[in-house]
């Protein structure tokens, strides 16, 4: 019988405002890397510009260093990339998901229903 069920749960950092980081917003900067700008992140999240800014606005706010850093317009635009302080928060997240997800099989395979 406890073959048939299994422990699923969700991870995020909490911060002094509530969520810090979580599987989306890793997930933007993440996105922010590879495209070099906030606004490109959010479109192929086919999310708004606007809530892109407002989840990177609070990551900033929250973390002792910024995690995004924006550059201003010249020729080619501005854009968006991260800090050191942001790919230290990514790899930290990834880190703790890689050991939530193994508690979570580990625990799993131990229940008895």
């Amino acid at each position: 019988m406890g073959d048939d069920y299994r422990l699923r749960g969700r991870l995020w950092i909490e911060g002094p405002e509530g969520t810090f980081l979580g599987y989306g917003r890793v997930v933007l900067l993440e996105r922010i890397r590879e495209h070099g700008s906030i606004s490109a992140a959010a479109r192929s999240m086919e999310m708004s510009y606007r809530h892109a800014w407002d989840l990177v606005d609070s990551m900033n706010r929250q973390s002792r260093e910024p995690v995004v850093e924006k550059t201003t317009g010249g020729r080619g635009g501005g854009g968006a990339g991260l800090t050191a302080a942001g790919e230290r928060a990514v790899a930290c997240f990834w880190s703790a998901h890689r050991d939530f997800r193994a508690f979570l099989e580990r625990r799993s395979r131990r229940m008895e229903l």
